[in-house]
């Protein structure tokens, strides 16, 4: 077996199962250098990767339409711009995240003080996925980078020309002895998870994430999963004709606007009530005329396998049967048109497994607030959308399920937030990052107490008697008043030696 590598000044090279654990074994040496803990290095790597997305980004922008098929608006929006604002945030907020926290002590700690001091894990292992090759790639880098930490980074196969231009580029761009890239397939991948690392950070299906997750045991390493699954919208009964418009909008952008479905936040499937489900439906069609009047403007299906995948979710008689819009497709283009579905079988494969691609079936109840159960009877998605006014349902929609994020009367746009967590619960994943929290998600933040000999506790020693206990409760209650009087001999404790 073979592998290509990139991270050795000088460009790539080919090299077998023992070259790649030498390339590891450099990144661990150039971490426990010390190298990379300086506030000098972090920075210096992130300005060098926010001028790599900034000088390379019609190359980016390439390579992208190559692998998916994005138009370069999209490409920006999702992908290169998200990327120079995350970068420039941590680049603005690194001393800041560097800092130990002070935090509060008992006063029966005094004089004492403590701190919590965020310090890198290692050496981290990032897989990305191929839906968002770029995004998936750099986001987690930045929080490793931004945390001290050396990384290795093992880009997704399935988008090859992303793929090669980080292999390319980020050695150019980066420190090589700390940054590495390594491509490859699924055998490298199983390479790299034989090996220790300090941290793994996937992105990818529950299937794999659970192969990561075993190989993570043998080594007790800490793993974030950001995985995916069925992420619903419930759609109300809007009064306004201008709010049904907008949701409705928000709901095709959220569906077909980013990789043309096939990404983990996508609205997997919407739920509403049967009377406005013919409102509802024309509503989507006009907006899915009005936003893609020519289908060359979307991304496309991934690959063959992908298309194939698909293709087969409406073999299904009974659910070719529920197609009320769209469902031609393209196999030479690897194209399939947006595809409405209305109650399809609940227990057929598109209403059991994610879609990941451009079909949206409507299921209808006969009360919207039916929908809370509907959700708790399912697996924990990556994030519940809701388009409604009903605060009372917003409330049983927090409150009575469970997701990695609610989103009301919108879609997508938790994702381009720094300031809050992205990640799931249950089967969607577990772990969060963005902003703060991807410098967090990489860094361990170690409690330091600093104690001064000044004043001794001796009641919390050996030889035990019931004064001692009756001072140790007071303690624990916060109440001081009644432990200095008893310390003192001003009230009465009975106790036995």
């Amino acid at each position: 077996m073979v592998l290509t590598t990139t991270g050795n000044k000088g460009g790539d090279e080919e090299m077998g199962v023992l070259g790649l654990e030498s390339v590891v074994a450099e990144a661990r040496t150039t971490f426990e250098s010390g190298k990379t803990r300086g506030f000098d290095w972090r920075q210096s790597q992130l300005k060098s990767l926010l001028r790599l997305l900034k000088e390379r980004e019609d190359d980016m922008f390439k390579v992208l339409k190559d692998d998916l098929g994005k138009h370069r608006v999209e490409a920006f929006r999702d992908e290169v711009g998200a990327l120079v604002k995350s970068t420039e945030n941590a680049l603005l907020y690194l001393k800041n995240w560097m800092s130990p926290e002070r935090v509060s002590l008992p006063l029966v700690a005094f004089p004492t003080v403590a701190e919590i001091v965020p310090e890198p894990l290692g050496v981290v292992l990032v897989f990305s996925s191929w839906n968002f090759p770029l995004g998936l790639s750099l986001e987690p880098l930045i929080g490793a980078i931004a945390a001290g930490n050396a990384a290795v980074l093992k880009p997704s196969e399935l988008a090859p020309a992303t793929s090669e231009f980080l292999s390319d580029t980020i050695p150019k761009y980066l420190d090589y002895e700390a940054i590495k890239v390594i491509q490859g397939g699924p055998q490298v991948a199983e390479q790299l998870l034989d090996l220790k690392w300090d941290k793994i950070f996937f992105t990818g299906s529950p299937k794999v994430g659970r192969i990561v997750m075993t190989a993570a045991a043998k080594h007790l390493t800490p793993v974030t999963l950001e995985l995916g699954g069925k992420c619903p919208a419930i759609f109300d009964s809007l009064k306004s004709s201008r709010d049904k418009m907008v949701a409705t909008e928000r709901i095709v952008g959220g569906k077909w606007g980013a990789c043309y479905g096939q990404a983990c936040i996508g609205i997997d499937y919407l739920l509403v009530e049967e009377k406005y489900a013919p409102i509802l439906l024309e509503l989507l069609k006009g907006v899915l005329q009005k936003f893609f009047p020519n289908f060359e403007l979307m991304a496309r299906i991934v690959n063959k396998h992908h298309f194939q995948r698909l293709c087969n979710l409406l073999k299904n008689e009974s659910v070719a049967a529920s197609i009320v819009h769209g469902g031609s497709m393209n196999p030479d283009k690897l194209f399939i048109e947006p595809t409405i579905l209305l109650n399809p079988p609940l227990d057929a494969e598109i209403m059991t497994e994610e879609i990941f691609g451009p079909f949206l079936p409507i299921i209808t109840l006969k009360k919207i607030e039916d929908s809370v159960k509907f959700l708790r009877a399912r697996p924990t998605p990556l994030v519940i959308y809701g388009f409604t006014h009903d605060e009372k349902l917003k409330r049983r929609i927090v409150e009575e399920t469970s997701s990695g994020c609610v989103v009301f009367n919108d879609a997508l746009i938790q994702y381009m937030c720094e300031t809050i967590p992205f990640g799931g619960v249950g089967q969607s994943g577990f772990g969060q990052y963005h902003g703060k929290f991807s410098f967090d998600n990489f860094s361990n933040r170690k409690p330091v107490v600093r104690r001064s000999f000044l004043i001794e506790l001796s009641f919390r020693y050996p030889p035990w008697n019931e004064k001692k206990l009756q001072l140790i409760r007071h303690i624990y209650c916060y109440d001081y008043f009644g432990f200095v009087l008893c310390l003192l001999g001003l009230k009465r404790c009975n106790y036995r030696s």
